[in-house]
């Protein structure tokens, strides 16, 4: 027996541990928070077939494998119950056909049927342990499920097998990212970025995460990536912005928002970063009409904190340009005129809390459908 066959019965039967292992708790598992710290995955991923289809029949069994086509026609429609009625008749045959349970496992995936999902995998494992989709297939739903120790197992595996699978160099990112491992899920998404140098979203989490370990350099560089991609992103405007401003580039920070702006004139961030920075140089008037824009954008989302938060900045602004008449009681020192008649004003004071860094952190996660599977097989 080969090295690599050992390793991966060993990785199996791993597997199979820790799924039969948490088998007691699993409907507590299923309640686990789908919120997490990263952005969406994308919602297609089109992943190269099997060669084992090419190499070999499905079945000796003619109507098994008559049935298995017949379940591939019907998966391909969209027909998921036909589907599966076609896939079942197929293992009622011929047992052995990994490919069918693979199919079900992505009909339950999409049915939402997490558990039993996990189980045709983990058959399809067994019956095909070279099937590097199969690995992926099941860390996608043992993540769903919230097994993130097991959903790592199953997507590294997946890697052994197929180590150009961009989709699961992502995957074991955003989960790496869950378990606080943020050094991994960095080599995790530069690996996903190096396979699939148009992969939006993975420049964005990697900017993200590289954001929240310090490093701003690289992640401005990489949030410039996801505008060259997506000219429309609006959380990579939003973040950019606010690094430029950490790293002393008010200016351009300015250029940044003013940019998301025209390219979404909703979004009401943009303008609330915009006019704190406007309203920390001094610039009260601009500052001011990009907040009450914010303002507006705000309280049609009905973000009462918002409104409320910018309410008291441009009372304060007001305050400052409405000339304030001196009380007769009281003596005034008058500011001195500059030499062009013009009046010195303060310098404002950020209405507290001003934070150009005020970004959204806290992103719904979409996992994508399982991998499909070639809709031809060399069965007789």
């Amino acid at each position: 027996m080969s090295k690599k066959l050992q390793s991966n019965q060993c990785l199996h039967r791993e597997i199979k541990a820790l799924f039969f292992s948490s088998s007691i708790q699993r409907l507590g598992l299923l309640c686990a928070s789908s919120a997490f710290l990263v952005l969406a995955l994308p919602t297609v991923i089109d992943l190269p077939g099997s060669k084992l289809l090419a190499q070999n029949a499905v079945s000796q069994d003619l109507d098994a494998a008559m049935f298995y086509q017949m379940g591939v026609t019907r998966y391909n429609r969209q027909d998921l119950e036909g589907a599966e009625s076609a896939f079942r008749q197929a293992l009622q045959r011929d047992s052995n056909i990994g490919f069918a349970r693979n199919y079900l496992g992505n009909i339950f995936m999409q049915q939402n049927r997490l558990d039993l999902a996990v189980q045709e995998y983990g058959e399809t494992i067994r019956l095909i342990p070279d099937f590097g989709s199969a690995y992926y297939n099941l860390g996608l739903a043992l993540q769903k499920q919230g097994q993130k120790e097991a959903a790592i197992t199953a997507y590294r595996q997946a890697l052994v097998v197929s180590p150009t699978m961009a989709a699961a160099h992502y995957n074991l990112g955003l989960v790496l990212y869950e378990q606080e491992l943020r050094p991994e899920a960095i080599a995790a998404y530069q690996q996903a970025i190096n396979l699939d140098s148009k992969n939006v979203n993975a420049y964005l989490n990697l900017a993200f995460t590289l954001q929240q370990e310090g490093q701003v350099e690289q992640a401005i560089s990489n949030y410039r990536q996801v505008l060259t991609l997506d000219p429309q992103n609006t959380v990579a405007y939003n973040n950019l912005g606010a690094l430029l401003v950490i790293q002393g580039q008010p200016s351009e920070a300015i250029t940044v928002y003013q940019q998301a702006i025209r390219q979404n004139s909703r979004n009401a961030l943009a303008y609330y970063n915009l006019g704190v920075i406007l309203y920390n140089q001094g610039n009260l008037k601009a500052a001011n009409q990009a907040l009450k824009r914010a303002r507006q954008e705000y309280a049609q989302q009905g973000n009462t904190e918002q409104t409320v938060k910018i309410d008291e900045m441009t009372q304060k602004i007001t305050e400052y340009l409405t000339p304030k008449k001196p009380q007769p009681t009281q003596t005034t020192t008058p500011t001195p005129p500059t030499p062009n008649g013009d009046v010195i004003l303060p310098s404002p004071e950020p209405a507290a809390p001003v934070n150009p860094t005020d970004v959204p952190d806290v992103f719904e996660l979409q996992l994508p459908p399982p991998e499909q599977l070639p809709t031809k097989s060399n069965s007789n």
